[in-house]
C-alpha cells in the first residue's frame, strides 16, 4: 500500500520530533529539514505529498523556500508560525501557500494533521482520473484538472497555480456568468475546513489574477460582483 510523504521543515528539533512520531503512529512517511537550504535540496531531490513548513528559520526561511519551490512545483504547503498574527498568514496565502497553522496559542497536532488530510484529500481531487476526460476550454482558457494544467492564449502561466488555486479558477469557469459566493468557493476549496474566513479567498484570488496577468497584462476574466463573491466572465 501506498504511503504518503510528508516533508516537515522546522529549525526546533523537538517540533520535528513530535510530529514525525504522530505522523508515523498515521501511516505517513516522513522526511525532516532543519532549514530551508537543505530542504529546498531535499524537496526539489526527492519530492513528498506535501510539505509541512515554518516561516522563521536560519539560512533561508519559509517564505523564500515557498518562492523558490513555486516555480518549480505544485506541492502543497502548510505554513507554521509561532506568531499569532493575521499579516503573517495573509502574506504566506499571498506567496502561494495552501493553509496555515500557529504554533502559538496551544498548538494541536491532531488539528495539524487535519489540516494535512484535507489537503491531500484535495490533491487527490485534482487528480482524479474522472477529470482527465474534462478538459475545460472557454475564449482563452484551457483546464486540465487531470495535470492540474493551465493555459490562457495558448500559453502556460510561467507560475504554475497551487491545487487551491485550480481548484477556484475549475469551479468559477466549469460555469461562466455564474456568482459563485465565498462560501461555494471555501467549500470546493477547503471542504470539511471550516475554519477558514472570506478573506482567505480574496487572497488566493488575488494571487490567482497576479499569475494570469504575467501572460496577459489586461486579464479581467475573473471578476468580483461585492457583497455577493466572483465569476467567470467571458464577454
Amino acid at each position: 500500500m501506498y504511503r504518503q510523504t510528508i516533508a516537515l521543515i522546522d529549525d526546533d528539533r523537538n517540533i520535528l520530533t513530535s510530529i514525525s512520531i504522530a505522523l508515523e503512529k498515521e501511516g505517513f512517511n516522513v522526511q525532516t529539514y532543519l532549514d530551508g537550504e537543505s530542504a529546498l535540496i531535499g524537496l526539489t531531490r526527492t519530492p513528498p505529498d506535501l510539505a509541512v513548513v515554518d516561516i522563521k528559520m536560519p539560512k533561508m526561511d519559509g517564505e523564500e523556500l515557498l518562492k523558490k519551490l513555486r516555480k518549480k512545483t505544485t506541492l502543497p504547503v502548510i505554513f507554521l508560525t509561532s506568531k499569532d498574527d493575521e499579516i503573517d498568514e495573509l502574506l504566506g496565502l499571498k506567496l502561494g501557500a495552501d493553509d496555515f497553522v500557529k504554533k502559538s496559542g496551544g498548538f494541536s497536532i491532531k488539528v495539524l494533521i487535519e489540516r494535512i488530510r484535507v489537503q491531500l484529500r484535495k490533491k487527490d481531487v485534482g487528480n482524479n482520473i474522472e477529470d482527465a476526460r474534462n478538459i475545460i476550454a472557454h475564449g482563452k482558457l484551457k483546464l486540465d484538472p487531470s495535470q492540474l494544467e493551465c493555459e490562457w492564449g495558448g500559453k502556460q502561466l510561467p507560475d504554475k497555480l497551487t491545487t487551491t488555486e485550480f481548484l477556484i479558477v475549475k469551479e468559477l469557469a466549469k460555469r461562466p456568468g455564474i456568482i459563485k459566493e465565498r462560501s461555494q468557493l471555501m467549500d470546493i476549496a477547503y471542504r470539511e475546513d471550516t475554519d477558514i474566513e472570506d478573506r482567505t479567498i480574496d487572497s488566493h484570488v488575488k494571487r490567482i489574477r497576479k499569475k494570469f496577468k504575467k501572460v496577459d497584462n489586461s486579464f479581467s476574466a475573473i471578476e468580483t460582483r461585492y457583497g455577493s463573491g466572483y465569476r467567470w466572465n467571458v464577454s
